[in-house]
Parts: structure tokens; C-alpha cells; sequence
């Protein structure tokens, strides 16, 4: 019988960053640790001591290798958005401590070309890319993430 009990444990804090090109066309990245088709824009964890914008920038560095200088931040979310894992995923990654991940969002401006993008600077996260419209986004996204992607699209509907 599944344990029907509330999940306690917390979210964990985390950024996720819409990086537009000149086109307001998004980026997204299909990640190298699930086989198929697992789209996603650039997140990660908080480091301690940092804020969330600073953990935005080095995220996008680390991800897409994007450096500081050919980004503009457009704009950051009102608020948090959490998601919850799904349980078995949620209790085999980082240690079983959480449940899911709450995330401030950050739209940012890309000023730089695609040859500047570097899947490579960093541990690889994604093992390919592609530009994709606003509207595409949450159908490409798992399910469990696809209300976050919903509102953060909406969020960031107006920017071009």
C-alpha cells in the first residue's frame, strides 16, 4: 500500500534562467543523463553565499558555456515557483534530502552568437541544443515540470 503521509521534507533552493537570442527565440538543452527526447532550460542548485542572480550567471556559464558579458539580465520572477519530483526520482537524488526544487527564475538577453555556446566548458549537462519559441517550451519539458515552464512563460510573456 503507498504511504499516503504529506511529504515534509523541503525544496531545494535553485535558479533557472530563459536565454533569448536577438530573435526572442529560447534556449534548451536535452540532458545527457536521461536517454530521448529531455529538453530544459538552464537551472541548478544555489551555492551557499550565493544570491540567486550570481547562481543565474554561473549556471549559464557552467551549462551552456555563456559568459558574463554577452548576457543581459532582462528580468527576474516575482516569486519562487516549486515543482515536486516524483518520489522515487526525489528520494534517489541528492541524498533523498528533497522533495522537489523551488526555483526564482531569470530572463536574460543573449548578445553573443551560437559558436559562443559551449556544452563543454563544464561538466556536460546537455548533449545538444536548439532554439525553440515560447510556446513550444512546456510540451517539451517533463510533466512533472511542465506547470513551472507554464508560468514562467507567462510570466515572461512580454519580452521580446
Amino acid at each position: 500500500m503507498p504511504d499516503a503521509s504529506p511529504d515534509n521534507r523541503p525544496y531545494r533552493p535553485c535558479v533557472g534562467i530563459m536565454v533569448l537570442n536577438a530573435a526572442g527565440s529560447v534556449f534548451v538543452g536535452s540532458r545527457v543523463d536521461v536517454p530521448g527526447d529531455h529538453w530544459q532550460m538552464p537551472q541548478g542548485g544555489i551555492d551557499k553565499g550565493e544570491t540567486p542572480v550570481e547562481a543565474a550567471f554561473r549556471e549559464v556559464y557552467e551549462e551552456i558555456g555563456i559568459v558574463r558579458d554577452k548576457l543581459e539580465l532582462i528580468r527576474e520572477s516575482a516569486q519562487w515557483l516549486h515543482y515536486d519530483l516524483p518520489t522515487a526520482l526525489s528520494r534517489r537524488i541528492w541524498k533523498g534530502r528533497y522533495r522537489g526544487q523551488k526555483q526564482r527564475w531569470f530572463a536574460m538577453r543573449f548578445n553573443g552568437t551560437d559558436a559562443d555556446i559551449d556544452l563543454t566548458r563544464h561538466k556536460p549537462e546537455f548533449d545538444r541544443w536548439r532554439w525553440v519559441t515560447r510556446a513550444e517550451l512546456p510540451s517539451l519539458i517533463v510533466p512533472f515540470k511542465q506547470d513551472t515552464y507554464e508560468k514562467v512563460v507567462s510570466e515572461f510573456s512580454d519580452l521580446g
